[in-house]
């Protein structure tokens, strides 16, 4: 039986299955950010891609295909307004020590 490439995009269907994959992602990011952007990316490819995104998002095309790219730290303002643009707000709770 031939193995079938698996894309998270496919499965990112409703905006409770974006922000539950998002969240998962911040779980997962141990401080590293870069890796929140490629969770991303792979939501803007599930809905119509970057330059959709970025055209929700009102930023530059090039440059958010940049930031999704998982190489530079973002900043604040631009992932709340890829949030925004995916359909998510971002949210805080209470750390667990």
């Amino acid at each position: 039986m031939p193995v079938k490439e698996h894309r998270a995009s496919d499965y990112l269907r409703t905006q409770q299955d974006i922000a539950a994959y998002l969240n998962a992602a911040i779980e997962e990011f141990e401080g590293d950010p870069r890796l929140l952007m490629k969770a991303f990316r792979n939501v803007a490819e599930a809905q119509g891609g970057v330059s959709e995104i970025a055209r929700r998002a009102d930023v530059d095309r090039v440059g958010l295909s940049r930031g999704l790219s998982g190489k530079r730290d973002p900043r604040l303002s631009t992932v709340a307004k890829i949030a925004s643009a995916c359909g998510v707000r971002l949210r805080f709770v209470a750390a667990s020590r």
